[in-house]
């Protein structure tokens, strides 16, 4: 019996958090894993994890600001492994500080690398993808991307233009009924590196807005996605779903709850203290840092499972159930109705 060729994924921002679990998670499955970062540390225990997981490992050092850069590393890719079927958008950068204290170059730079990242990697897909007709882009979204919030104004910009992007090139394919597809899948807060790492201008330590959940449960939803790419979007853990809906009705209310809530939610107990290494303009596992892994400081407070991305993957299998159990309602009823005017 003929083996079936292991498939081919890309993911950017491999080096850690979302990124670094999502690698972890195509290796299990066998996959051939192309690794894009900055950091060399990271990108080699990255590539171990892989080698560890089953799936065959090549580590790239890119920055996915650098279009060129990028369409070299899709090369490389292909040469070294054949057609890529899946590319994983994730890799990003921010400031944490009120809009009026981010420095215009910091600003273009979380532009750059966050939205144009994506824009870069997806040109660099699409342009393999499309002649085969085949292939899936998976852009790594958040609630962020729907609903902006204090203290994180570029990357919030940046996440709503993936969005708004991405419709119209969805609509594009769409239009060409091309086999090939793009889906974002909308994350919450994550126990991630990122937060030891943002540049911050806050006088208490950053951390992400509870509930907290572990990247492995993004990693299970991105995987979840490429393999069933026809849905426009996936939402993944309950405040998510509840920050959009929320956004959807009360856009107006919700900016004043943020506006009370949103600062010290976002800060921890701790001061500040000394900079830590900063990933902005230079990755933190570079030269005298370290490999930082997929998890952030907050285990203790972070959910590893959650019934929302079940739900989400199964949405229509629930709504055939709840036009079942809608159905067989209106029977009893109308046989009831039935038997009261038989008496």
């Amino acid at each position: 019996m003929k083996r079936n060729k292991p498939s081919v994924v890309v993911v950017t921002g491999a080096s850690g958090g979302v990124g670094r679990a999502t690698a972890r998670a195509f290796a299990s499955r066998g996959a051939c894993v192309a690794l894009l970062a900055r950091g060399r540390k990271g990108l080699d225990a990255a590539a171990a994890d892989v080698r560890d997981r089953g799936g065959e490992p090549l580590a790239l050092s890119v920055d996915v600001a650098d279009h060129r850069a990028v369409t070299e590393a899709a090369n490389r890719i292909e040469e070294t492994f054949g057609p890529v079927d899946v590319w994983v958008n994730n890799a990003f950068t921010g400031v944490f500080a009120p809009f009026v204290e981010i420095e215009p170059d910091e600003f273009r730079r979380v532009t750059e690398v966050t939205y144009l990242g994506y824009v870069y990697g997806t040109h660099a897909a699409l342009t393999r993808m499309l002649p085969r007709d085949h292939g899936t882009i998976v852009q790594v979204g958040s609630a962020l991307a729907y609903r902006g919030i204090p203290l994180q104004s570029a990357y919030c910009g940046a996440k709503h233009a993936i969005q708004g992007w991405n419709e119209a090139l969805r609509c594009e394919l769409l239009h060409q009924r091309s086999k090939v597809r793009t889906t974002m899948v909308q994350l919450p807060a994550l126990n991630t590196p990122q937060f030891g790492w943002v540049l911050s201008r806050m006088p208490r330590r950053p951390q992400p807005v509870a509930p907290i959940y572990e990247p492995e449960l993004a990693a299970r939803a991105i995987v979840h996605a490429a393999a069933h790419p026809r849905r426009r979007e996936y939402w993944v853990g309950g405040s998510t779903v509840a920050t959009l809906l929320a956004n959807a009705v009360a856009p107006g209310l919700l900016d004043r709850y943020l506006a009370r809530t949103a600062f010290a939610s976002q800060q921890t107990d701790e001061p500040q203290g000394p900079l830590p290494p900063v990933n902005l303009w230079h990755p933190a596992d570079g030269d005298g840092g370290h490999d930082y892994g997929a998890h952030g400081t907050f285990d203790d407070r972070a959910h590893a499972h959650g019934p929302q991305p079940w739900l989400s993957q199964h949405r229509g299998t629930l709504a055939a159930g709840a036009a079942l159990a809608a159905a067989a309602l209106a029977a009893a009823r109308l046989r009831t109705d039935h038997g009261c005017h038989d008496r």
